[in-house]
């Protein structure tokens, strides 16, 4: 069994830059002092090179739940095809009636394949982490942190900010940050400074800088609220409409962040082939129908960093949205990567 981690990653071209960012814990986020070369997209490889070569396999998901949840909405999050080893799973506005429930559900719906290894939580925002059950694979140095960027809103006190686990698993060392940042179209700056400030913050005071022991991957999920800009949303629904959708990644916000060199410059991500991920009425899978009718987007993410020294080969397997799942106005967000170390 390979430890699939549900991430993009594009190896090859990014482990022949090095990057000293100054000042940043989490490498790359938001230094537009260095080169200014965005997000790496990276395709999928549906084969499994490392498979049972002692690699490891890690799926991640992202959801914001919009103040919702029911137990069979998480088995179907976490679907039953289980060959992956680490499971992370990033939650945005988690119910409060459920803050001492997610954890509990979770198990349940994998009780017969993992358990749970560590969980970082802030009010709303909450990150957990399984492990495989009857494996020869052990978590180590764990270690989980939290920043707040924001205050509350709402009956359900959304968080912004971004909760994180940093763990040994088969001599890798991952760092999982799964954030919820600021809404509205308007407010990219916000998101772009948030973004630097959860870089600067997160395991700062835990692990010292520089790293003594620098990440081989860090891994970014959540609900980053990077909208489409830039296009009407009849114009662009139309697009969708005409399985299109493809034609407004030009007009995503992140991209176009880290493009200027604003945020994650040096991250990977897979294609943007499923459709924008919000927002749409909950109940159903059409998109805002109420007075604002916003424009769709792809607020929901899942980016990767491989350090450049760490020999660390990795291969993304899927990049995909949940769409069966209707009681949030979000759909989840699902990456699969297999991650092996060149020395292992």
């Amino acid at each position: 069994m390979c430890l699939c981690v549900c991430v993009c990653v594009c190896v090859y071209a990014y482990r022949k830059r090095v990057e000293e960012v100054d000042g940043q814990r989490l490498d790359g986020v938001g230094d537009n002092q260095q080169l200014r070369e965005g997000i790496n997209r990276v395709g999928l490889e549906k084969v499994c090179g490392f498979w049972n070569s002692s690699a490891v396999c890690v799926c991640v998901v992202t959801w914001n739940m919009n103040g919702k949840a029911s137990s069979q909405d998480l088995v179907q999050l976490i679907g039953r095809d289980r060959r992956f080893h680490l499971l992370a799973v990033g939650l945005q506005e988690v119910p409060r009636v459920h803050n001492d429930n997610v954890a509990t559900l979770l198990q349940e719906a994998l009780v017969d394949t993992h358990s749970l290894l560590g969980e970082s939580t802030m009010q709303s925002l909450q990150l957990y982490v399984f492990g495989p059950k009857n494996m020869e694979l052990e978590a180590k140095e764990m270690r989980i942190d939290k920043h707040a960027v924001g205050g509350c809103g709402g009956l359900i006190g959304r968080k912004k900010g971004a909760v994180g686990i940093y763990l040994v698993m088969n001599g890798i060392r991952v760092v999982f940050i799964t954030c919820h940042l600021s809404a509205h179209a308007h407010n990219v700056e916000e998101r772009n400074s948030q973004c630097r400030h959860i870089s600067h913050a997160m395991f700062s005071k835990a692990m010292g800088y520089p790293y003594e022991t620098p990440s081989h991957l860090t891994v970014w999920l959540g609900d980053l609220n990077y909208r489409i800009h830039g296009i009407g949303t009849l114009p662009a629904r139309s697009l969708i409409h005409k399985n299109l959708h493809n034609m407004l990644i030009s007009k995503d916000q992140l991209l176009q962040e880290a493009e200027r060199g604003e945020v994650f410059n040096g991250y990977c991500e897979g294609t943007l082939s499923f459709k924008p991920t919000y927002k749409y009425n909950v109940g159903s899978s059409n998109y805002d129908t109420s007075y604002k009718i916003r424009v769709p987007s792809w607020t929901d993410r899942v980016l990767f960093k491989i350090d450049a020294t760490s020999g660390l080969d990795a291969v993304l397997h899927s990049y995909e949205s949940v769409d069966q799942i209707h009681s949030s106005d979000h759909k989840p967000v699902k990456a699969h990567l297999c991650l092996k170390l060149n020395n292992m």
